[in-house]
C-alpha cells in the first residue's frame, strides 16, 4: 500500500522594494481560504497546508498552485513571499508576534527565542494511522533526517549577516527546549507519558509544542518531518516528500517483517550529525549513517538512495526522485545559490533570488533603483555599496 503524504510550508513576507521581512501576515491572508493557509507565531510569516496525495505528480501540482496563490495575493499589495529557511534582511524589532493567547504566552514565556523566530520551514506528512508503529518508526528513519537537512538548507543568512552556516534556521530552532532527535520510545504509550511530564513540567504548554526532528502530528494520523529548512524550489520539497515516505515504507517494512531489537538509545550523534548538516549542507561532508564518519555529502546522499530504492520503486516514485536528487548534486543547495548571488551583487539580489524560485520564475520582477547591501564575509554585517543589477537570474 502506498503512504499519502502531505506538507505544509512556512512563507516569509517581505516588501518587494526594499527586500525587508515585514509583519503583514494579515493582510495577505485577507485574500485567501482559511482552510489552506495560516498565521504563525510571528505576524512575518504565513503557513500553507496542501491536501492529501498518494503522487509526487500530485503534491507538485499542489504545491505549485498554492505558490500562486500566495504569490497573487502578496503582489497585489507589493509584497512577496520567500520559502526560505531564513531571509537575507530582517530587523527583529520590526517584527510583531500574532495576537492569541497561545502566541502572547509563548513570547511571555520563551522572550528572545520567540521574538527571533523569524524562521520557515517544510514540514512533510505520511500516513500513519497505527500510532505505536508510527513511534517506532521515528527511531528507524531518524539516522537519515539530517540528509534530508541538508538537501533543504536554505539559510545561510541571519539579519543582513552571512553566518557560514548553510542552515542558519537550525541553530535558531535547536534553542527551544523540544527540538532535536526525539530518542526512542517502545509503543505510543511510552511516548505519550514522555510528552506529558514535559506539559506536567511547566516547560511548554501542550504537545503541540513538541518540536522533535520527527513526531506522531498532534492532530493527524501522520508522522511528521520537521528537521527541513523552507525550500525556495517546490522540486525540492517534492524530492524530501519523496525521500521520507520511501524512508517510513522502508521501516514499516523492517519493523513488519524483522525481529525488532531494542534501540542502544546512544543518540547524540545525531545532533553532531544535524550540526554538520546545519553547517555545510551540501556543500561539505555530512555523516554516514553507517559509518558515523565524515564523508563528501554527494556519497551520504546517494547511500540514502540506494537504501530507499526498493520503497521508491514500490510506490513508483524511483525515476523522479533519482531525477530530482541528481538535480540537486549538481546545482547545489539552496543556501549556496544564495550565498553566491549575494557574493556577485549584493543582499537585496539575494532575496529577489529566493522570491523568483519560491515563484517558479527563472526571473525577478523588476524593482526601482535601491542601494546594494554587499556581504563581506561570514559572521560580519553586511556593508553598504552600490553597483549594477543584472535582470536575469540564472540557475534554474
Amino acid at each position: 500500500m502506498t503512504l499519502r503524504i502531505g506538507v505544509e510550508e512556512e512563507f516569509h513576507i517581505v516588501e518587494v522594494e526594499t527586500g525587508l521581512l515585514v509583519s503583514r501576515a494579515d493582510t495577505v491572508l485577507a485574500e485567501l481560504p482559511g482552510r489552506t493557509f495560516t498565521t504563525e507565531l510571528q505576524q512575518a510569516t504565513v503557513e500553507s497546508n496542501s491536501d492529501v496525495h498518494t503522487s509526487l505528480d500530485g503534491l507538485y501540482g499542489d504545491v505549485i498552485g498554492t505558490r500562486r496563490r500566495l504569490d497573487a495575493a502578496a503582489t497585489a499589495h507589493g509584497l512577496a513571499v520567500v520559502a526560505t529557511g531564513t531571509v537575507p534582511l530582517a530587523r527583529t524589532a520590526d517584527i510583531l508576534p500574532t495576537p492569541g493567547h497561545r502566541y502572547r504566552r509563548m513570547v511571555d514565556e520563551y522572550r528572545m527565542i520567540a521574538d527571533e523566530q523569524l524562521i520557515c520551514g517544510t514540514h512533510v506528512h505520511v500516513d500513519a494511522p497505527d500510532r505505536d508503529l508510527a513511534v517506532r518508526v521515528m527511531c528507524e528513519v531518524s539516522p537519515w533526517l539530517h540528509v534530508l537537512l541538508a538537501l533543504s538548507a536554505s539559510s545561510p543568512f541571519w539579519l543582513g549577516a552571512d553566518t557560514g552556516y548553510a542552515s542558519w534556521r537550525t541553530m535558531v530552532w535547536q534553542r527551544w527546549p523540544t527540538s532535536g532527535p526525539p530518542g526512542c520510545f517502545a509503543d505510543a504509550a511510552d511516548y505519550d507519558a514522555a510528552v506529558q511530564c514535559l506539559v506536567d513540567s511547566g516547560v511548554i504548554s501542550d504537545p503541540g509544542m513538541i518540536y522533535y526532528d520527527i513526531r506522531p502530528s498532534a492532530h493527524q494520523q501522520t508522522l511528521e518531518l520537521r528537521i527541513c529548512d523552507a525550500c525556495p524550489r517546490a522540486e525540492t520539497v517534492v524530492l524530501i516528500a519523496g525521500l521520507f515516505r520511501a524512508l517510513v515504507s522502508d521501516a514499516h517494512e523492517r519493523l513488519g517483517t524483522t525481529e525488532v531489537r531494542a534501540c542502544a538509545g546512544r543518540h547524540e550523534w545525531l545532533r553532531a550529525a544535524a550540526w554538520r548538516a546545519a553547517r555545510s549542507g551540501l556543500e561539505g561532508a555530512l555523516i554516514d549513517p553507517g559509518s558515523r564518519h565524515a564523508a563528501p555529502a554527494a556519497q551520504v546522499v546517494r547511500s540514502l538512495l540506494r537504501r530507499a530504492r526498493p520503497a521508491l520503486e514500490a510506490a513508483g516514485d524511483w525515476h523522479t526522485v533519482r531525477e530530482l536528487t541528481e538535480r540537486a548534486l549538481a546545482t547545489g543547495s539552496a543556501a549556496h545559490r544564495l550565498r553566491r548571488t549575494a557574493a556577485q551583487e549584493d543582499l537585496l539580489a539575494c532575496t529577489d533570488l529566493a522570491i523568483a524560485e519560491t515563484r517558479g520564475d527563472d526571473q525577478p520582477r523588476p524593482r526601482s533603483a535601491a542601494p546594494a547591501r554587499h556581504v563581506a564575509s561570514p559572521g560580519r554585517p553586511a556593508a553598504e555599496a552600490s553597483g549594477a543589477r543584472p535582470a536575469h537570474i540564472a540557475g534554474r
